[in-house]
Order: structure tokens, then C-alpha cells, then sequence
């Protein structure tokens, strides 16, 4: 599965809106927008908050595997 659409789909299981998103990890929400509409890629250090921020390895985030867990 694309980043694009996973990202949509954590947040959708999260009942959240982008604004939500976009403000808990610290950016505007055009920005998140872009990563969901597949415009944009995050940059490392938002890629590494927003598979923290929804409990997901980096791995999981960005598509390579279909396995959530973190090795925390």
C-alpha cells in the first residue's frame, strides 16, 4: 500500500481530521494534506513523528511491510 494511503487509513481509524493531525505533529495542515494527496513526502523527522505519533514502525508508515508493531 502506497505512504500516501496508509496514512489516510491510520488516521481514518483515529477518527481524526487532517487539521487534527497536522497540529498534534506540528505542521500546517496544507502541508499534511500534501503527504496524504501523495503531492509530497514528509521529510525523515516527519516521517519518524508521524509513525510515532500513530504507534507504527517507520517500516509500516512508508509501506514495506504490513506489519505495525515497533521495536520499543
Amino acid at each position: 500500500m502506497p505512504f500516501q494511503e496508509r496514512l489516510r487509513e491510520l488516521r481514518k481509524e483515529r477518527h481524526e481530521t487532517q487539521k487534527a493531525v497536522a497540529e498534534a505533529i506540528g505542521i500546517n495542515e496544507r502541508h499534511y494534506q500534501k503527504f496524504e494527496a501523495g503531492a509530497n513526502l514528509p521529510s525523515f523527522e516527519n516521517l519518524l513523528i508521524l509513525a510515532d505519533y500513530f504507534d507504527v514502525s517507520m517500516d509500516y508508515l512508508a509501506g514495506r511491510t504490513d506489519r505495525r508493531e515497533t521495536l520499543r
